[in-house]
């Protein structure tokens, strides 16, 4: 069946043509009747043929006329067809938000160079991660993301040199493909000054928006002569970035593709371990100073790995605050540990920390809420810890979610006191209930009065603004007795005991209620206790 798009357009053209050819039969009936072909007939033969002659003549000229539009009208559509190809091609070599090369277009481009000759070019590949960059979306939304993606994008192109190629491969990830000549050294710099711009704030409709960006850098060399291996190689060397710290740069080493696997596989294993709730809360137990009554607990969180045992939060922590893990992680240990502690005497509270990431979602008061609301969990009973770190990089939202908290009734601590970057500005502003005050400063104790004058300072100082202490990491009966006397209110620390799992703390609290159901713990026949369990 003929296309109707198609029949209707060749109906079309030969209406025009006939059109065409009608306008010249009138010129010629025209020019007849004025005698403007006189010149023309004295030249003709015979008059027989003067008339067909002229009409055949005015009637070409039509057909002639309807060639050249049509040519034209040809040649407008190869041009146009021939533009769209460009253009289509061009799309499927950059990225549509910033401009720059996509990964495939990086990739050709990095093959041909490689491909060059049969020596190794001096190339070097640099692969580019932001870092805290989910948070920007999460928070201020999709949006303010682009902005901040087209300002790092316009960033490397005032700082690359011409003739290098970069790229946005994805996400937050961009590239930059690098002739370093005869100057190995440049690379290193550039990947510093890159780090340096990209670290810079990005104004946006919610503000100044703060990011960085860990760079892995590969060389090509007679193992990495593919664009796959030479890029796969700077993505191992950027992760070995992520793990130390972020924030920096880092060549590949062929001892890091190891490292890499093992992190691939445990990342792997905690997203099905917090899916299957293998992440469970242990309880260190809170006290009152001097006389060491039990006033709650705080959360601590535990992975019962099925191959490795239980690990602690130093081996699984940071890898789900780099992998977004951490949000899902928290609500659930929240959840859990609210639902414990639900049947346990109602003056025990729960003191549970917060990630700096999460402080920045605009939806954390009613997160918390509803899993009060879920477990039947009453906010009075629970404290939110958050770290000064959490301060440096929104103070503003911070403010916003602590006060929301706040008038929940909820508890706000600031922990690990003394480690960040707070200030006595963060202190008033912010309104905090308590301040926690590092393990570090307290284990100094001991070592002379000095050190011990540090902790005597924050102590006064939270009694001046009107908060209450905690000291943490408290293993000796002599830093008991000195922190009491200098005001500290509460305690925390192996001293009082180990943090461990619901069942063990439900038969801790059990064994240390007295008659009049206060609860006094004693460091003596805690570490029995302890003992007792482990065996």
């Amino acid at each position: 069946m003929d296309n109707p798009r198609q029949t209707s357009w060749g109906e079309g053209e030969r209406r025009e043509l006939l059109c065409l050819m009608m306008i010249g039969t009138c010129i010629w009936i025209a020019g007849t009747q004025l005698g403007l072909f006189a010149v023309l007939l004295d030249m003709t033969a015979t008059h027989q043929l003067q008339d067909l002659l002229m009409l055949a003549l005015c009637m070409s000229l039509g057909v002639v006329a309807a060639a050249v539009r049509k040519s034209l009208q040809l040649r407008k559509a190869m041009l146009a067809r021939d533009g769209a190809q460009a253009r289509a091609e061009s799309v499927a070599r950059h990225d549509a938000l910033t401009g720059l090369a996509n990964r495939r277009l990086f990739q050709e481009r990095l093959d041909a160079r490689l491909s060059q000759g049969p020596d190794v070019p001096p190339l070097a590949v640099m692969l580019i991660d932001l870092d805290r960059f989910k948070p920007v979306n999460d928070v201020h939304g999709h949006a303010a993301g682009d902005i901040v993606l087209c300002a790092m994008a316009d960033r490397l192109r005032a700082l690359v040199p011409t003739g290098s190629v970069i790229a946005r491969l994805g996400g937050d990830e961009f590239a930059v493909l690098f002739d370093f000549r005869d100057d190995a050294e440049a690379v290193a710099r550039l990947a510093q000054q890159v780090i340096t711009a990209l670290a810079q704030p990005v104004t946006c409709a919610h503000g100044r928006v703060e990011v960085g960006a860990t760079i892995g850098i590969a060389i090509a060399s007679p193992q990495t002569r593919t664009s796959e291996a030479l890029l796969h190689a700077a993505d191992v060397a950027m992760y070995q970035g992520k793990r130390d710290g972020r924030g920096n740069y880092r060549f590949f080493q062929l001892e890091m593709g190891h490292a890499l696997k093992v992190r691939a596989r445990l990342e792997q294993d905690l997203r099905l371990g917090i899916e299957r709730g293998e992440i469970e809360p242990f309880y260190q137990p809170v006290v009152s100073l001097p006389g060491r009554a039990l006033i709650g607990f705080e959360v601590l969180a535990r992975w019962r790995h099925p191959d490795q045992g239980l690990l602690n939060p130093v081996d699984f922590i940071t890898l789900a605050e780099e992998t977004g893990m951490i949000a899902d992680m928290t609500w659930s240990l929240m959840r859990q540990a609210c639902g414990d502690a639900r049947s346990w005497p109602a003056h025990l509270q729960l003191a549970i920390n917060i990630s700096p990431l999460q402080l920045q979602d605009r939806q954390l008061p009613e997160r918390i809420l509803a899993i009060l609301t879920e477990t039947g969990f009453s906010p009075n009973r629970l404290e939110i810890e958050i770290t000064e770190t959490a301060l440096v990089i929104d103070l503003e939202a911070a403010r916003v979610a602590l006060k929301s908290l706040q008038n929940l009734g909820v508890r706000i601590a600031l922990d690990d006191f003394g480690t960040g970057y707070s200030s006595l500005y963060h202190l008033r502003e912010l309104q905090f209930d308590k301040l926690k005050i590092d393990r570090s400063y307290v284990a100094s104790i001991p070592q002379g009065e000095e050190r011990a004058k540090l902790v005597d300072a924050i102590i006064a100082l939270g009694a001046s603004l009107g908060l209450l202490t905690t000291a943490e990491g408290i293993e000796t009966a002599s830093s008991v007795e000195w922190l009491a006397g200098q005001g500290c209110t509460y305690g925390q620390g192996f001293l009082f005991g180990r943090p461990v799992d619901k069942t063990t703390t439900d038969g801790l609290l059990e064994t240390w209620s007295d008659t009049d159901g206060n609860i006094v713990l004693s460091p003596t026949e805690i570490t029995a206790f302890d003992a007792a369990k482990a065996a």
